[in-house]
């Protein structure tokens, strides 16, 4: 199963790839779509759009997760970042496949085992559990990997609380 984790932003979108089989994770690729502070935002959501697109094309993923979004301090820079995650959603929409979005508490859970944990044990845990020589770069890429690990930690969780298996 190929999924992709989204980190979504307007000047940067952080994706992460990775096939899940059976209890194993393998990592694919990660990395950015970047828009310049330039262009206007119409034009920036439709660079996302379509590197997503191209994106989806190319790994054919089987689900996507994104994290959600949180802004109670600064509302304003939450609008454009809503925007970004609005066409990621309206390219999943457009090929039918399923959508999940996380806490950052509950990606921090699934990846360290700790819901308060900083960044830097987030991409630590990111590096090993995938077998990475480095950690991943930039922040959002890294991000965007922790995001698909917890998904492929909660498809197999729910595949075993459909299957009736308890712990």
């Amino acid at each position: 199963m190929i999924l992709i984790g989204i980190d979504p932003g307007t000047a940067t979108t952080g994706y992460g790839v990775i096939e899940k089989r059976g209890d194993r994770v393998t990592y694919l690729t990660c990395g950015v779509i970047t828009t310049p502070p330039s262009d206007e935002a119409h034009v920036r959501l439709k660079t996302i759009y379509d590197q997503f697109n191209a994106l989806l094309d190319k790994y054919k993923p089987e689900a996507v997760a994104t994290e959600r979004l949180f802004f109670t301090n600064n509302v304003t820079t939450g609008i454009p970042v809503g925007r970004a995650l609005g066409v990621i959603l309206l390219a999943i929409a457009q090929r039918g496949l399923p959508w999940t979005e996380y806490t950052p508490t509950q990606v921090k859970s699934a990846v360290v085992g700790a819901g308060r944990a900083d960044k830097k044990q987030v991409q630590f845990m990111v590096t090993r559990l995938l077998g990475l020589a480095e950690v991943p770069k930039p922040d959002d890429a890294a991000d965007a990997l922790a995001i698909a690990i917890c998904h492929a930690h909660s498809v197999r969780l729910g595949s075993l609380i459909k299957a009736g298996v308890r712990g």
